[in-house]
């Protein structure tokens, strides 16, 4: 079996969580990290046990690397990513795939001239449990989709003292919660309800007017703990909370609420979508379970096991019944779509995993989001 040489760039939190995924895929081979210096590039790659240390130019013009995986901070994304592809390799970029519309329309049409494999990490969709919810209500048994309730819940940035480079608009873009958290949201909502978001209406607050930037580096969810004189007082400008209607084009409406300020809930995606037939239940932080509501017979609870699955889910499913699987999962079992395409060499034509072009529709939604907020009204998709 041929070797698929890959590159990391960017070692914050979900650097190395790639890494860790990509190595449990036989074909695939971690041979490169990349980063902004030589010293700290070499620095993580031992750390983390990867033979090559290097900066992204000297990546771009390395014959042996065949895809790159962008792990950076979202203002990065396009000129890392359109650099790839330009380099002829194929390329797995973090969400958002942009800071501006603008620039996903143009990674889209690169991709697509190139014929280079090209996706987006929106791994929570491969959940054993969401794909069977989508197979399920594409086989009927939820009926016609009445509404969609949602929301995404953290409290990593609780507190004033919480601070990261997402609370930066020249890096992160000019939404927060909802391009950060809510985009794997509206994601997985029309993943598995096949439906299309038309129009938004949003409102969006932000908890803490002014945050204390520390005056040091720390990792992200690192836990450390500094004195009073090692910040600074900065205004925010993005939200911690966003509030949003969906109207979708079947008529019918829905709601999802995005949080990073909210005690207690570490990492909570929480949606439930009520059809003709049957209500579904899903939570990410019990994600071997789904809760089925039934009027007329008793409810069920679903646990995951690949002998009781639909046959598309159960190939998600690495361990028996009982054996529970999670966020770490996720990713490998999207990489295990996204590297059966590399080693064909080009983009199928109706990819598994989501796209450059999945990537451009998040954006486009979140961005419409945004507007709805500034104007206080409905805006159409």
């Amino acid at each position: 079996m041929k070797k698929i040489n890959v590159a990391v760039v960017g070692t914050g939190f979900i650097g190395p969580a790639h890494i860790e995924a990509l190595r449990r895929i036989a074909n695939v081979e971690v041979a490169a990290l990349v980063e902004v210096t030589q010293e700290l590039a070499e620095q993580k790659a031992g750390q983390l046990g990867i033979p090559k240390a290097m900066l992204f130019e000297d990546m771009l013009t390395d014959s042996s690397i065949d895809a790159v995986h962008i792990c950076t901070p979202n203002f990065l994304h396009f000129k890392q990513a359109k650099a790839v592809l330009d380099a002829g390799k194929h390329v797995i970029c973090e969400k958002p795939l942009a800071t501006k519309i603008e620039e996903a329309e143009e990674l889209v049409a690169l991709a697509d001239s190139k014929g280079l494999v090209n996706a987006v990490h929106f791994n929570l969709r491969y959940y054993p449990m969401v794909r069977q919810m989508k197979i399920m209500r594409e086989s009927g048994e939820l009926g016609d989709v009445y509404s969609i309730m949602g929301s995404y819940l953290q409290d990593w940035l609780f507190l004033q003292t919480d601070y990261n480079w997402r609370l930066e608009p020249d890096k992160s873009g000019d939404s927060r919660a909802i391009a950060d958290i809510g985009s794997h949201l509206l994601d997985l909502t029309e993943y598995v309800t096949g439906l299309k978001i038309t129009a938004v209406m949003a409102d969006f607050s932000t908890i803490h007017k002014t945050r204390l930037k520390p005056l040091k580096a720390i990792e992200t969810y690192s836990g450390k703990m500094l004195q009073p004189s090692d910040y600074e007082e900065v205004p925010i400008n993005t939200e911690d909370h966003a509030s949003v209607l969906l109207k979708f084009d079947n008529g019918n409406k829905g709601s999802v609420t995005v949080s990073q300020v909210n005690a207690g809930r570490k990492n909570r995606l929480n949606i439930e979508i009520a059809g003709s037939k049957a209500n579904y239940e899903w939570c990410s932080e019990k994600p071997n379970e789904l809760w089925i509501g039934r009027r007329e017979t008793a409810n069920q609870h679903l646990m995951k096991d690949p002998s009781l699955f639909t046959v598309e889910a159960a190939k998600l499913i690495s361990f028996p019944g009982g054996h529970n699987e999670g966020f770490p999962d996720t990713s490998k079992q999207m990489f295990k779509e996204v590297y059966e395409a590399i080693a064909t060499g080009a983009q199928p034509e109706n990819p598994s995993y989501p796209t450059f072009a999945d990537g451009h529709r998040e954006l486009l939604i979140c961005e419409r989001i945004i507007e709805s907020h500034r104007k206080q009204a409905w805006v159409t998709i």
